[in-house]
């Protein structure tokens, strides 16, 4: 009889503890290791011996009367680690991505490059056309042909709108 409440108090502890310790995993060094968190990112599937059974109760909040009650933030659920799978796909979908910017970066940088080609060419012509030397053009039959001033005046316009909208 005497032994009846330490016997009853050991239950309770041994019924607490095993209520609060709802994962059960093998660590690296092979040892089981019992908790009421999540085991460590990076364990493996086969190694979670125990989930979680039941999902955790709702927290209650009494307030005083008289006072608004407070909705309580939602905590997100523990999220078990993720698997080999699941980290092969993010690892494949950011080296995706990764080399989507840089396939658009290199495609700026190509367009930036013919930009400046663009933009010296236009800016030589302009000189050209602006120096007041013959210039000649060469027509459908393969003949020269010399620019009159208002042919010139119409390709320094020309040139002039290039010039805008290349040397940015």
């Amino acid at each position: 009889m005497r032994h009846k409440p330490l016997l009853i108090a050991l239950i309770g502890l041994l019924l607490a503890a095993s209520a609060q310790a709802q994962w059960k995993w093998r660590d690296a060094k092979g040892n089981v290791q019992y908790s009421d968190i999540p085991p460590p990112a990076g364990t493996l599937d086969k190694d979670i011996l125990q989930r979680p059974s039941a999902p955790a109760r709702p927290l209650i909040i009494v307030t005083p009367a008289g006072q608004a009650a407070s909705a309580p933030s939602p905590k997100p659920a523990a999220a078990s680690a993720p698997t080999k799978a699941e980290l092969d796909a993010a690892a494949r979908q950011k080296q995706e991505q990764d080399g989507q910017a840089a396939k658009q970066k290199e495609e700026e940088r190509r367009v930036a490059e013919q930009r400046r080609e663009n933009c010296a060419r236009a800016q030589g012509n302009l000189r050209d056309l602006q120096s007041g030397a013959r210039i000649t053009r060469t027509n459908e039959q393969g003949e020269r042909v010399y620019m009159d001033d208002t042919q010139r005046q119409a390709e320094v316009e020309r040139t002039r709108q290039l010039i805008t909208s290349e040397c940015r």
